[in-house]
């Protein structure tokens, strides 16, 4: 909540007080939240533009986009807010994202790596075209928007990348061959970038979630499964990275269903 001069009244406590510095901590940086058009995705731009963060979000189908949009300027209003059509498998989109984002932003200050792609049969039934694809996103995206991301944060003098990657990132099961060895790769990926970057002042995080209630799953967004974790509380653990003093780093954060149900 912001006070403003002559508003009414009483003292403002000391947890008032830490609130609104946590609030002040995030206001004005800029953001770019991939596969932001659903899901996490979605949830983590909503949480961040409440924050006053100027976020863009991209994806991969121009109508799921301009709604998701829609969305965010109806959620902060107030707030700064940018799409752009891009799929992150293909780096000659991922450079034409960046491009929207100097020019629409004038910089970066936070890259959360969220859109992925789950296509699960025996491997032997994987096609070609599939393991591409979810290496393509899952991996190589992850790669592609770091790798861009890099020289704006360190030009800000300094910043945060998150990595959205899964428990499958370190829980092999069967059918999930494709998804798990790009998930590992996730994982491998963020730790080394960590130690490569975490004296420019960049932190690199990521966060391995179990089940999350969204379309991801298979099920249609209005068969909601309760027991499962709701992206708002993704977006909840993004913010509380991001709010961290410059000292402490939190690496990797596992989060599961604490009374899983039957899928």
């Amino acid at each position: 909540m912001v006070r403003t001069s002559g508003a009414a009244t009483g003292p403002i406590r000391n947890d008032e007080r830490k609130a609104n510095r946590m609030s002040d901590q995030l206001q004005g940086k800029r953001a770019l939240v991939t596969g932001g058009s659903k899901g996490i995705g979605l949830a983590i731009a909503e949480a961040l533009a409440k924050e006053g963060v100027e976020v863009a979000i991209c994806g991969r189908r121009d109508n799921e986009l301009r709604l998701a949009l829609e969305d965010l300027q109806k959620t902060a209003p107030h707030t700064k807010t940018t799409a752009c059509v891009a799929d992150v498998s293909r780096p000659a989109e991922v450079l034409n994202l960046f491009t929207h984002i100097d020019r629409e932003l004038g910089g970066l200050d936070i890259l959360i790596n969220n859109a992925g792609v789950g296509i699960f049969r025996p491997t032997a039934d994987l096609t070609i075209e599939e393991w591409d694809q979810m290496l393509g996103v899952n991996l190589s995206g992850t790669f592609y928007c770091s790798r861009l991301a890099l020289p704006r944060l360190r030009k800000a003098g300094g910043g945060f990348i998150i990595n959205i990657s899964s428990l499958a990132g370190k829980n092999p099961f069967a059918g999930g061959s494709g998804y798990n060895a790009s998930k590992f790769g996730v994982n491998g990926f963020s730790e080394a970038m960590m130690l490569d970057h975490r004296n420019d002042n960049v932190r690199v995080s990521y966060i391995m979630p179990g089940s999350v209630d969204t379309e991801f799953s298979g099920k249609a967004a209005q068969e909601k499964s309760g027991w499962k974790i709701a992206p708002g509380d993704i977006a909840d653990i993004v913010l509380h990275i991001l709010r961290m003093p410059k000292r402490t780093l939190i690496s990797r954060v596992e989060v599961r269903p604490s009374r899983p149900g039957k899928s």
